[in-house]
């Protein structure tokens, strides 16, 4: 492992320890060269699929642009770091599991706004805004309107 610091590549590892559900190990390392600590994660290395994209190109399912696109969604709102991990957590597990060799993307994009949806909505309008690339403020009005009615619904107990 290269040390961050120095780069040296040489270190010990301080402390292993599972995530919650076992997915992950998370390491405590110290540098031989600098003596400085960091952490590493280790996950096992998946087959994941390729998202077919609108345009029809192809690329390897990338759970950090997720994460991305989340941490704008979230910027500012009270929600914890380790909720927005698991939603990603929670998406790739999904698609991995699927065990299909390709996804189109649209399934990606409405997988992460059910995700947002359940946890905040004000991140859920954020992100709508720009994955359903909304042309004018009637469309944004409308996504508004069916938010509001699934809350009243949901206020009433249908569903």
């Amino acid at each position: 492992m290269k040390c961050p610091f120095c780069s040296h590549l040489e270190d010990k590892v301080i402390d292993s320890r599972l995530s919650q559900d076992g997915d992950v190990t998370r390491r405590r390392r110290e540098c031989l060269g600098c003596a400085k600590r960091y952490t590493t994660y280790e996950r096992v290395e998946e087959t994941l699929p390729f998202v077919v994209k609108k345009d029809g190109t192809r690329e390897v399912f990338d759970r950090m642009k997720i994460l991305s696109g989340l941490k704008k969604a979230f910027e500012k709102r009270p929600v914890s770091t380790e909720a927005i991990d698991g939603i990603v957590d929670r998406i790739e597990k999904k698609f991995v599991e699927a065990g299909q060799k390709e996804v189109p993307s649209t399934a990606v994009g409405e997988a992460v706004m059910s995700e947002i949806k359940a946890l905040d909505e004000v991140a859920y309008v954020r992100f709508a805004s720009v994955y359903r690339e909304f042309r004018d403020i009637s469309e944004f009005m409308k996504e508004m309107m069916q938010l509001i009615e699934n809350k009243d619904k949901q206020r009433r107990g249908e569903k």
